[in-house]
């Protein structure tokens, strides 16, 4: 079925992109991976293509759009192409939310140019090695000392957390407020006490750095907190919704691609004399996984609009995001399968998108953690 979502400055603002990807990433992308990490000169050349901050403000340096359209399209050709080290959603639409609806005016003029140049990257650290999904189980600590807070503690799988000149850490400020006592802290890069630990060694996307933060009486400055004291928890599922739509475009647009490489491919290898898709088991296997493209195509695109529009709650894009990522999941394995031994080769597409795309179930809130929320809003 034709897309009906997009219009002709979408379609200008995807040619852009894939330009962008052809000329500034694919030709570095296999350094990226041996080094585990991106060039900075990538972020510097995403900002000058104004692919970061699109819905910054145009007073601070941005596009001032706020269509979440355009940061699907980014998603989409990002996993298309393969290369999801350059963390562009991360930046963009899990981050930027943060500093646009939270910081301050000062906050704002200090930090939202630089976003949007790529001069500033950015990460948010919020999973430690004992806490991930239960942000009771956050341990990382905040004393208020007057004129600063006194950050103590460590975090772990941090995206971005090499390359990271700004980190939104999440601490706890009152240690008997369960979640609720929670704070969002803002720590730059050369802040005495912060240090990185390992670039973390992944199955897959080795392109994007992942690391263990570690802070040792770090003094944050009053002005560095963002939003309300205590407020994190409210913040932080304020914005999950479009963090995991942002995941569920990619799970789509992975699947998609992946039926679409592996149906040429079962078209022009042969077995036993003839090419695979005579068999009719392949042809089963291809007309299943079509189907469940386009039936999470169509709500996926609807939660796009809604999104878009305003309109997108946390119980369907929880939905969204479960069922999309195990939709590439379960492509990613069948069509692996379908290439045979080349799909386990690391030369062929498919191998890199199942180690790639693994993560993709686990990162955002689990599939677990998902079903809870959507079950907990349809039965109480």
């Amino acid at each position: 079925m034709k897309r009906q979502i997009f219009d002709a400055e979408h379609d200008a603002f995807r040619e852009t992109v894939r330009t962008f990807i052809g000329k500034e990433v694919l030709p570095h992308y296999e350094q990226w991976e041996k080094d585990g990490i991106v060039s900075r000169d990538a972020w510097l050349a995403a900002g000058r293509q104004g692919l970061l901050g699109l819905a910054v403000p145009e007073e601070y340096g941005g596009g001032g759009n706020t269509d979440f359209r355009y940061s699907a399209v980014l998603a989409e050709e990002f996993t298309r192409a393969g290369a999801p080290g350059l963390a562009i959603g991360l930046h963009n639409d899990i981050i930027g939310p943060y500093l646009t609806s939270l910081a301050t005016e000062e906050q704002k003029r200090r930090w939202l140019p630089g976003f949007c140049s790529g001069e500033i990257v950015t990460a948010i650290a919020m999973t430690e090695p004992g806490a991930g999904s239960d942000l009771q189980g956050i341990r990382t600590t905040a004393e208020d000392r007057g004129d600063h807070w006194l950050l103590n503690g460590s975090k772990t799988f941090i995206s971005n957390g090499i390359l990271a000149d700004l980190v939104i850490v999440v601490a706890r400020t009152t240690p008997e407020g369960g979640a609720k006592g929670l704070s969002l802290l803002v720590v730059e890069r050369g802040t005495e006490g912060f240090e990185r630990g390992r670039n973390l060694d992944k199955i897959g996307q080795k392109a994007q750095d992942t690391a263990e933060l570690f802070f040792h009486d770090v003094r944050v400055p009053k002005e560095n907190l963002l939003g309300q004291r205590d407020g994190a928890f409210l913040h932080l599922m304020t914005n999950l919704a479009q963090e995991r739509l942002n995941i569920a475009v990619a799970g789509i647009a992975a699947a998609e691609y992946l039926l679409e490489i592996t149906t040429q491919y079962v078209k022009e290898r042969e077995a036993f004399g003839r090419p695979l898709a005579k068999l009719q088991h392949i042809r089963f296997e291809i007309a299943e996984m079509a189907t469940e493209c386009a039936v999470t195509r169509a709500f996926l695109d609807r939660c796009i609009v809604d999104h878009s529009d305003g309109r997108l709650d946390a119980v369907h894009a929880s939905m969204a995001k479960w069922w999309a990522t195990e939709l590439q999941k379960r492509v990613a394995d069948r069509c692996l399968q379908l290439h045979g031994g080349y799909g386990y080769m690391t030369e062929y597409r498919v191998a890199k998108a199942f180690t790639d795309g693994r993560i993709q179930t686990i990162y955002g809130g689990t599939t677990e953690i998902m079903k809870e929320i959507i079950g907990r809003a349809l039965l109480s």
